[in-house]
């Protein structure tokens, strides 16, 4: 058993989610939906409440709440990508309907979820204990939208 996964609050879009991140994220199972019974909300009964979905491993839910809430950067997915064409095709994906690139990797959905698509190699590099290497990755980091692995293991390795 699970002993911690990720709720989002979906705005009466989970049923909508679900079939965008299936098309975004190969692999994606759909779990298990609930669905609203008699509330003092005003919510319409039998519309769904919860949509429980797994997602490159990590179980999340999404919720349909009774009122709108706005999502920011304090929270965001991280998705480790091994290639070059793994990071352009979660940014193509992500981006597509709406979404928006945002700098240093990160990409915000046409939901407005946060995801930052990054080098599986990133947190080795940012956390090394070269503070030159990480200056130099970090510092090339920064001037690209969409990251680049090749640019940045270069920064890293000539530093």
């Amino acid at each position: 058993m699970l002993k911690a996964y990720a709720c989002i609050w979906s705005n009466e879009s989970a049923a909508e989610m679900v079939k965008f991140y299936k098309s975004v994220f190969k692999g994606t199972k759909v779990d298990k939906f609930s669905y609203w019974g008699k509330n003092p909300m005003g919510v319409k009964e039998g519309s769904v409440l919860t949509a429980h979905l797994t997602i490159l491993g990590q179980k999340i839910m999404l919720l349909n709440g009774f009122m709108k809430m706005q999502f920011n950067e304090s929270v965001s997915f991280v998705v480790p990508c091994k290639t070059q064409k793994e990071i352009d095709t979660y940014w193509k994906k992500l981006t597509a309907g709406g979404g928006k690139p945002v700098q240093c990797g990160w990409v915000i959905d046409k939901f407005g979820v946060h995801w930052q698509v990054v080098p599986a190699q990133f947190d080795q590099w940012n956390t090394s204990k070269n503070k030159a290497k990480k200056e130099a990755m970090m510092q090339a980091m920064w001037q690209m939208k969409k990251l680049d692995i090749k640019k940045l293991k270069a920064a890293f390795d000539q530093a």
